[in-house]
């Protein structure tokens, strides 16, 4: 009998593989517990189906977020803090306030555990962020941090 995989078998193959099994072990044991479907043909075509869907938003997604990002090279976001009279800024800039200013002063909503940047702002002038969209895909983003 011919199997679609669902899920990864550890033995058998990858989910989205077509395998051919003996009648027991593929009814009884993976069709039950829901590793796999009979591979009929409405089975196989909706799952090609499926697969060219996820392609082509998978496309999509990839094209928004180079978009956002070329938009975020471009953008520059300030920052008005308390300063000390050493110049050191009372605390520091923390990454949810970089998303909160970058939505507030551009209508742009960006996670904050996409800025990749570890060293924390301490200090009045310009920064450069460096943001992790995803899929490979990297946005500089330049902050202007101004005491008060």
């Amino acid at each position: 009998m011919k199997v679609l995989l669902i899920k990864d078998v550890k033995t058998l193959g990858k989910a989205g593989e077509v395998k051919e099994v003996k009648d027991g072990y593929g009814q009884n044991f993976l069709i039950k517990k829901g590793f796999a479907k009979h591979a009929t043909t409405e089975i196989l075509e909706e799952h090609k189906e499926n697969e060219r869907l996820a392609a082509e938003n998978l496309k999509k997604e990839i094209a928004d977020l180079k978009e956002l990002a070329a938009k975020l090279d471009k953008l520059e976001i300030v920052i008005t803090k308390k300063v000390g009279q050493n110049g050191h800024l009372f605390g520091s800039i923390t990454k949810d306030e970089v998303a909160h200013a970058l939505l507030e002063q551009h209508s742009i909503e960006i996670d904050k555990k996409h800025i990749t940047d570890k060293v924390a702002i301490k200090t009045v002038g310009e920064h450069d962020l460096d943001l992790k969209l995803g899929h490979s895909i990297h946005a500089t983003l330049h902050v202007d941090i101004v005491g008060e």
